[in-house]
């Protein structure tokens, strides 16, 4: 899952960025389930998964990828686009990574009463293994093979870092098209949001 590039989109507000970050995790109607920034980053959380899903730059990563990973596709690309942000984390950030890490890990504990049981256990994992792992191929590979076995269907997730080796100049060049649209996205997001509250 792109914990990171979710996170980095989350603008200013640790409410956001917790509900953003929580986002996979959560399903169904929001309603009146959270606190209202919660909620919103929520909603952050899907409208970016859908602004993906029409982008046609990140659509042309999913097609670069053997269509024998079917719809599991937009999850490795969202991984794979998670890797460059670390590789070139001082060109998205003025915040250097591991203190970025330190900082969100504590914006978001402090909310932890807001976010499911499963999540709140995987915090550890999330911050100090998955992470730091991501700006190196093998990270990628360990955080498949985990998100395979937790995948109760069969599914080809394990392994799946060869496509990032085999494509890895054009993914790139992908990442770096999708990500200045993503932001703006993001960004009016946040703030029509934010002026309507």
């Amino acid at each position: 899952m792109n914990f990171l590039f979710h996170m980095l989109l989350s603008g200013a507000n640790d409410q956001i960025l917790a509900g953003n970050f929580m986002g996979d995790f959560v399903k169904g109607p929001l309603t009146d389930r959270f606190p209202d920034k919660i909620r919103q980053g929520v909603a952050l959380h899907r409208r970016i998964d859908s602004f993906a899903s029409r982008n046609d730059v990140f659509q042309q990563s999913r097609r670069r990828l053997d269509p024998h990973y079917g719809l599991y596709r937009g999850v490795l690309v969202d991984l794979f686009y998670d890797h460059y942000l670390v590789r070139e984390w001082s060109c998205w950030s003025d915040e250097p990574f591991d203190p970025y890490l330190a900082r969100t890990r504590s914006a978001i504990e402090k909310q932890r009463d807001d976010l499911p049981e499963h999540l709140q256990k995987l915090i550890p994992v999330i911050f100090e293994e998955l992470l730091p792992s991501y700006g190196e191929v093998s990270g990628i590979g360990s955080a498949l093979e985990r998100m395979s076995r937790r995948v109760l269907r069969s599914n080809p997730l394990a392994g799946g870092e060869a496509e990032l080796i085999r494509h890895y100049d054009d993914l790139e060049s992908d990442f770096h098209g999708f990500m200045p649209l993503v932001r703006c996205f993001a960004a009016d997001f946040i703030a029509t949001e934010t002026d309507c509250s």
